[in-house]
């Protein structure tokens, strides 16, 4: 068995959509990045590869790549774990916080856990997701951003 953490954060910008855990949610801004900037997916993402001890995101899917501009994160998600197969290597849960003062996420974790189980291939029952708030403090809680923490097992043959 194999642990990773990841971490990830984008601050809020116009004109973009806001992408987390895979799903378009209704707010006035989006994340500002290179890729859709979904936070969560990223968090995952190095959370996986860390725990493979293959790098990070950025690594593989570097953000002056033109190949990577306004994709679609669950792409990198599906690439993830189709590295991670190729190791011989399989999700046995994940465990995902959102960290945002706004928007309310409570309505939109299911959806999340349903686009995610599905991209890393595990049940929805070993795939978690939760939000929570700053209670106003810090960058978060100002509303400058949205961060997002990521811990997986990975297990082998």
């Amino acid at each position: 068995m194999l642990i990773g953490q990841g971490f990830d954060v984008h601050r809020f910008a116009p004109e973009r959509q806001l992408i987390l855990g895979g799903v378009t949610i209704e707010h006035p801004l989006g994340l500002a990045a290179h890729s859709d900037g979904d936070v969560v997916i990223h968090a995952l993402c190095d959370a996986l590869l860390g725990a493979a001890a293959l790098g990070d995101i950025g690594h593989h899917f570097p953000d002056n790549s033109a190949e990577f501009l306004n994709i679609d994160s669950r792409i990198l998600l599906r690439r993830v774990i189709k590295t991670l197969q190729e190791h011989h290597l399989s999700v046995h849960n994940a465990d995902l916080t959102i960290v945002a003062q706004a928007p309310k996420l409570a309505s939109h974790i299911a959806l999340m856990r349903q686009h995610l189980a599905n991209d890393v291939q595990c049940t929805i029952q070993r795939m978690n997701v939760k939000a929570t708030t700053t209670e106003w403090l810090g960058f978060t809680g100002r509303g400058e951003g949205i961060a997002a923490f990521a811990v997986v097992l990975l297990t082998g043959d």
